[in-house]
């Protein structure tokens, strides 16, 4: 096992530096004036030059690369063009609220996606598997943005019942564990939960019915052992495909949720990225997607780790 992490451990570095090159050049390839957010439009070409220097975009981008990815692996991810405060601040407190929303969505998906997939695969071309077929194939379709701007029309504007916007009452934008905060993560929270459901009940249905199909089920049965023995077996070879599934929509959901975060104003990641991109702040979109990229590469990791843990055959293959 030791020497597997330290092989994948290997394998991540490349791919660590190949996420920061492509960060780096899709940000500056893209187009527009960086320092637009911050020049008045009469700024003087003295001004502009001064302001490039001091940002470091008066350099060849070749420069610009190392020097930007010398102070990353120092933990500098450079000062925000619109509002001066660091990156990795704004970036810390973000990608939190972003963590904290994206898993209780990837719980109640895994949850009730779990739950829908082992109904359908225990129960086939009943209708309790047609119905939650629908709901699998319901949360795949439907856009989430829309259905955000449903619920909240309905629970916040009709019924009263939540809020509609925000992390919590006082606007500081960092959510506490409480019940008023509770109130305020509610509706983003399923709305999120709503495509990861979808897939993995998809997924858990097709892997619990070519289980369930296989010789060893039957030998299990023929040789005296309870429903709920067999369902545990089943349960042992269909969880490393879907603890897969649920550590890649957590990576998903965490830098996949600019829309769920702009419709329901949550100060996540997402919110983060539409303001900086709006502003063309250049070090403020170059850190979250690196961040975002990283973490997503670290989940891989852990996930890889924790399937070969689960089954020992894939350390082996």
């Amino acid at each position: 096992m030791l020497f597997y992490i330290l092989k994948r451990l290997v394998y991540v570095t490349p791919v660590a530096l190949g996420v920061s090159l492509v960060c780096f050049l899709l940000v500056h390839l893209a187009p527009g004036d960086p320092l637009s957010a911050v020049l008045p439009v009469d700024a003087s070409q003295e001004t502009i030059a001064e302001m490039r220097a001091a940002y470091g975009f008066d350099k060849p981008l070749p420069v610009q690369y190392a020097i930007w990815l010398w102070r990353v692996l120092h933990g500098d991810l450079g000062n925000s063009i619109a509002t001066g405060r660091p990156v990795l601040s704004e970036v810390g407190r973000a990608v939190v609220n972003s963590l904290i929303l994206a898993s209780l969505a990837t719980l109640i998906g895994f949850t009730f996606g779990t739950l829908f997939g082992f109904v359908a695969g225990y129960r086939r071309n009943s209708i309790l598997d047609r119905l939650a077929s629908m709901v699998s194939v319901f949360g795949v379709s439907v856009p989430h943005y829309w259905l955000g701007m449903v619920l909240v029309i309905v629970f916040s504007a009709n019924l009263g019942w939540l809020p509609p916007t925000g992390a919590g009452p006082d606007g500081s934008g960092n959510w506490r564990p409480d019940f008023e905060h509770l109130r305020y993560i509610i509706l983003p929270a399923l709305t999120m939960s709503v495509i990861p459901m979808g897939i993995i009940a998809r997924t858990v249905r097709a892997l619990v019915g070519d289980i369930l199909g296989q010789d060893f089920v039957e030998a299990l049965r023929a040789k005296g052992l309870t429903e709920f023995g067999v369902f545990r077996h089943v349960v042992r070879n269909a969880a490393p495909t879907a603890l897969a599934i649920m550590g890649l929509q957590l990576g998903y959901l965490l830098g996949g949720s600019i829309l769920i975060e702009t419709v329901f104003a949550w100060p996540g990641t997402g919110f983060l990225l539409n303001a900086a991109i709006f502003q063309r702040d250049l070090p403020l979109l170059q850190g979250s997607i690196l961040v975002l990229a990283m973490f997503f590469v670290l989940l891989n990791l852990i996930v890889d780790v924790m399937q070969t843990a689960l089954d020992p055959r894939i350390e082996r293959a």
